[in-house]
């Protein structure tokens, strides 16, 4: 279906679609008041045969944040059932993303602020409350506080986005070593999103209801906006058609950000110049990963219009361009990769309903999809024994 044929009709559903859609509408928000800051507490994993911490939690396992549970899971990918969870951490009121440290470290979004959980001992160490007065600590997905986080290559600061109900998000940056907020960077409307550059020199945020990408310099933490609309801005708030999560391209730091499964917008951080490329999925999508070869996985969620529209897929498209459609079953959000990039693991969670609590196992080389229960609505997933500056 084109899109650019439906932009008025969805114009006119906007009013429909901004309480319907989740990713229509920042969904307003109450008066404000200062989120309280919760401290640094810890829940005991539930560890299968032990009933206490496992000594080490070894390279491969994944951390899942159930944004339905104020959880972080950690998971054996190879396990089956209830086997598979190895132990939750409270970390704080719906998380969101995960970034992980070298030092083992895992950063998690809340509503509340950024959580520290050490993953050897399985527990959470602080809870660093945000700046940015976001209104009452909530829950579902129109609430305020920490969504994408990720870290600087040489992991001293934390970047996460912190949404504010009914008005423009800030990045806020946590500085790892003194575990406190240094600097808060006004951006667009409810970002989704952050990816910081290879040199640390810049961090992009992904702005859903703006219909556009910030970026930050790091070295006076100003910030440009790029517009990213190649369907417009028709429609606003009640619009399908926005930017949702960016991948950084390994090879040249463009900026790839994934529309309908028809086109790929790739920015020019530096000029601002956006340049649109054909895709072929032809389904609503949102989370997007890349590869260290530079190939995209890319999560298809399901139809905007099921009578013309195709159902949740995973993309994969090379760097040349050619894409393989492998589909899945229900809606999904976010993508991350094994070690070795063999498999990608493509959460359930889904930020509008119709989610399930599980994972997909995607065996990138023959196409196969393993289902994986585990969380409740998990969001995002990152792979211990993989870290580095990225983050969801």
């Amino acid at each position: 279906m084109n899109r650019g044929r439906l932009a008025g009709r969805l114009a006119a559903l906007a009013a429909v679609t901004a309480t319907l859609a989740g990713c229509a509408s920042d969904g307003g928000g109450d008066g404000p008041a200062s989120p309280m800051p919760a401290p640094p507490s810890s829940t005991a994993p539930r560890t299968p045969g032990s009933g206490g911490v496992s000594a080490r939690t070894p390279e491969g396992t994944l951390l899942v944040t159930d944004f339905g549970a104020d959880t972080v899971t950690f998971v054996d990918p190879a396990g089956r059932g209830r086997a598979a969870d190895l132990g939750t951490v409270r970390v704080g009121t719906a998380p969101y993303g995960i970034a992980l440290g070298e030092d083992g470290t895992a950063w998690v979004a809340t509503a509340e602020g950024v959580a520290a959980v050490d993953t050897r001992t399985r527990e959470r160490t602080a809870l660093i409350p945000y700046r940015t007065d976001t209104g009452p600590v909530t829950t579902g997905e129109y609430r305020g506080g920490g969504m994408g986080i990720a870290l600087s290559p040489d992991g001293s600061r934390v970047h996460v986005e912190v949404n504010v109900p009914g008005g423009d998000g800030t990045l806020e940056v946590v500085d790892t070593g003194r575990r406190q907020v240094t600097e808060v960077v006004p951006v667009g409307r409810r970002p989704f999103d952050v990816d910081v550059s290879r040199d640390g020199r810049q961090v992009y945020a992904t702005n859903h209801d703006s219909f556009d990408v910030s970026v930050v310099d790091t070295g006076d933490w100003t910030a440009r906006r790029v517009e990213v609309a190649p369907y417009g801005t028709e429609g606003g708030l009640g619009s399908w058609l926005k930017p949702h999560y960016t991948a950084v391209r390994p090879s040249d730091g463009a900026l790839l950000l994934p529309f309908e499964g028809e086109r790929l917008a790739v920015v020019d951080p530096g000029t601002g110049r956006v340049r649109i490329e054909a895709m072929t999925a032809n389904t609503h999508q949102h989370g997007v990963t890349a590869g260290a070869d530079g190939t995209l996985y890319v999560v298809g969620t399901g139809p905007i219009d099921p009578s013309e529209d195709d159902g949740p897929s995973l993309t994969v498209r090379t760097p040349d361009g050619d894409e393989r459609i492998i589909p899945l079953d229900g809606p999904h959000e976010t993508v991350a990769l094994s070690a070795d990039g063999g498999t990608a693991y493509v959460s359930g969670g889904f930020t509008r309903d119709g989610h399930w609590n599980g994972l997909s196992l995607v065996d990138i080389g023959t196409g196969r999809v393993t289902r994986l229960p585990v969380g409740e609505r998990p969001l995002a997933v990152a792979v211990l024994g993989d870290e580095g500056p990225g983050g969801v």
